[in-house]
């Protein structure tokens, strides 16, 4: 049985190694962007879904998207291929950063997107701020307008209050991802344990007894899930405390909260729900 000090061990390099991913990943050439993947689904980096909408929207390395309950997939939506970065679904806006692709419209930014969003499903996206500049690695939103993210020009939360137009400097806070829960709750995960903002990201304080995470995700119903350092996939209970369930299969590359509290993954198995009726894959890897 792992005791708290060596879990908190055994995350350093975990999120060490989600912190440093993005750094380590030069910026394209604006004027040779990277040629688009055989398999976008290859590398992903966000998932969300739309209020009401059954259909899944996946963030790759060649743009964001569609995928029906049969696993069809139709994209890059609006012929888009940018390196979605971070992503995230706020209300009925997408909200995306990252770096432009071989078809990537110029308007939205190069060598970095700064961020860009959509307000039609992904039809259509246009640049919003910090274009050509910030390479947000880390993003999530409420559907208040409340945006948050952590860029490429610093190590600290950004917290935006105006859907992404402007920005001021949060809390210093290393996390490898960050999660807007219900009542102005923003979480983050650290390799100090689950950090908890009621401030908008200005302060952080602990979530006593949670488990170790490196991936933090939240519904609208003010469900919260994350994927701990352990393998396992955790959910907080009404009342507190949290409940462990599935494994996560081999490397978790995204987690999401989607419709009914259930949870959408992508881990070896491909972009897999669980819910109360089990395990669903739908949508194979490779």
């Amino acid at each position: 049985m792992k005791t708290p000090r060596s879990r908190a061990l055994l995350a350093i390099p975990v999120l060490a190694l989600l912190l440093s991913g993005c750094a380590q990943e030069p910026a394209p050439d604006a004027a040779a962007p990277a040629p688009l993947h055989d398999d976008p689904f290859a590398h992903v980096h966000g998932i969300g879904v739309l209020p009401g909408d059954p259909d899944i929207l996946v963030a790759t390395h060649a743009g964001v998207y569609r995928v029906d309950s049969a696993g069809k997939a139709e994209g890059p939506l609006g012929g888009e291929d940018f390196d979605a970065m971070g992503f995230t679904v706020a209300g009925a806006t997408l909200f995306a950063s990252g770096h432009p692709g071989a078809a990537t419209s110029p308007e939205l930014g190069a060598p970095n997107l700064g961020i860009v969003r959509s307000v039609d499903g992904g039809a259509t996206w246009e640049p919003v701020a910090r274009t050509g500049v910030e390479d947000f690695h880390v993003l999530t939103g409420g559907p208040d307008g409340s945006l948050f993210g952590i860029g490429s020009s610093s190590p600290g939360v950004q917290a935006s209050s105006d859907a992404g137009t402007t920005w001021t400097a949060g809390a210093e806070l290393a996390a490898a991802d960050l999660a807007v829960g219900g009542s102005d709750e923003l979480y983050a995960a650290t390799e100090d344990g689950l950090q908890v903002s009621v401030d908008g990201a200005a302060t952080f304080a602990p979530v006593p007894d949670a488990p170790l995470l490196f991936q933090i995700a939240a519904g609208a119903d003010g469900t919260l899930v994350g994927a701990g350092v352990d393998g396992l996939l955790w959910r907080a209970q009404e009342g507190g405390g949290w409940a462990s369930g599935e494994r996560f299969s081999g490397a978790l590359q995204t987690l999401a909260v989607g419709e009914g509290g259930s949870m959408l993954l992508v881990d070896d198995r491909g972009l897999v729900r669980i819910d109360a009726s089990g395990v669903e894959v739908i949508r194979p890897a490779g």
